[in-house]
């Protein structure tokens, strides 16, 4: 829906800003080209590793966000520590305090800390932690076999710990766990809310997700956006002809449009039907597909490890913040989905080309 579309893009730039400006003191490194692509290589792996666990859990979009985001600063305020042209996050990430040094007068292999930390930080915040385990493991033979000496490994992946620790405190105070046990979505018969959608009709996914502490927002409402359209009915009413707009694009749909629908569809548990079988296809979230475009943009620059690193850490961060503001406005406001009404009042039979998640649609 054009005008939703619109507002959900001048948000989205709005958290990314703030997300960029307060990092502005970053200056990537000069490093010659081709060794800064290799040096890149195992965070561009881990972070592809830590994609498909989360694939393989079926992790919602907004946890993936945060997973993604804590692992980034861990991986970001270890390697930060071999360039002093990178500034801390610390007193810029809410309620990040400094992350222990290291050891002085200790030869450590900072990209094994890197790496160690965003992946010990991942395994963490999953489920599937003996996956996670295997993984560390080969990453860490990796190491070994490009010659850093056995005390160093020790050394490194002691000092990734330890930030991966600091990190993981950290991210126990933004209010995720106590989100856990505060009420569930209700759904109601008034006009215009949102109801569960087929074919699996599942409950709403994280209702209370503006709850959670916002890595560089002032809070999950400092972009909130306009109020929806109001719900009404009438053929001729704004809110319906968005409707009828979505309906008559959904019949009449090119190749090149269903191909970009294609690429663009992050819903990681679409619901299959096959006569009385149903099964689930597992897919990216929307910010696994976006910390793919960081990978793909960091390898065609031959950006280095720190700069990588960086270019993760904003990316999640701003995706993270983006998620608390959507996920607040979509159960404030609470509008139904273009499905449902369809459905209920054009045509009973249509059904969108992408599988309706679920959630409220604004924004969206």
């Amino acid at each position: 829906m054009s005008r939703r579309k619109r507002e959900m893009r001048r948000w989205t730039v709005l958290a990314a800003l703030a997300c960029t400006g307060v990092l502005g003191g970053c200056q990537t490194s000069r490093v010659d080209a081709s060794k800064a692509h290799r040096e890149a290589e195992p965070l561009h792996e881990a972070m592809d590793q830590l994609t498909e666990v989360m694939v393989y859990d079926i992790f919602s979009p907004p946890q993936a966000s945060r997973v993604y985001a804590y692992a980034s600063i861990g991986a970001y305020e270890t390697l930060r520590q071999g360039d002093s042209a990178y500034r801390s996050l610390a007193g810029q990430a809410k309620g990040l305090t400094p992350v222990p040094a290291p050891p002085r007068d200790e030869q450590l292999s900072l990209p094994l800390a890197g790496v160690h930390a965003f992946m010990t930080v991942g395994r963490q915040l999953t489920f599937s932690r003996a996956r996670m385990d295997s993984l560390l493991a080969v990453m860490h033979e990796r190491f070994r076999r490009a010659g850093v000496p056995a005390p160093v490994m020790v050394r490194s992946i002691a000092y990734g710990d330890t930030v991966a620790r600091h990190i993981l405190a950290w991210a126990a105070g933004d209010g995720f766990t106590r989100s856990r046990g505060l009420p569930k979505y209700s759904v109601t018969p008034a006009s215009g809310r949102w109801i569960p959608t087929p074919p699996a009709y599942m409950d709403a996914i994280e209702p209370n997700w503006g709850t959670l502490r916002p890595f560089v927002m002032d809070s999950a409402s400092q972009f909130k956006p306009v109020p929806p359209l109001a719900f009404d009915t009438t053929r001729t009413s704004p809110f319906f002809r968005e409707v009828l707009e979505a309906y008559e694009v959904g019949r009449a749909l090119t190749e090149e449009q269903r191909a970009i629908a294609a690429f663009w569809d992050c819903n990681p548990y679409v619901m299959n039907v096959q006569g009385h079988t149903m099964f689930a296809t597992k897919k990216l979230t929307p910010g696994g597909h976006w910390m793919s475009i960081v990978r793909l943009a960091a390898r065609k620059a031959d950006a280095g490890l720190v700069a990588s690193a960086d270019a993760y850490a904003r990316t999640a961060m701003a995706l993270a913040d983006g998620f608390i503001s959507a996920w607040e406005e979509k159960y404030r406001s609470n509008v139904v989905r273009p499905e449902s009404v369809i459905n209920a009042y054009v045509d009973e039979d249509w059904v969108p080309l992408l599988q309706t998640p679920p959630f409220p649609e604004y924004t969206s």
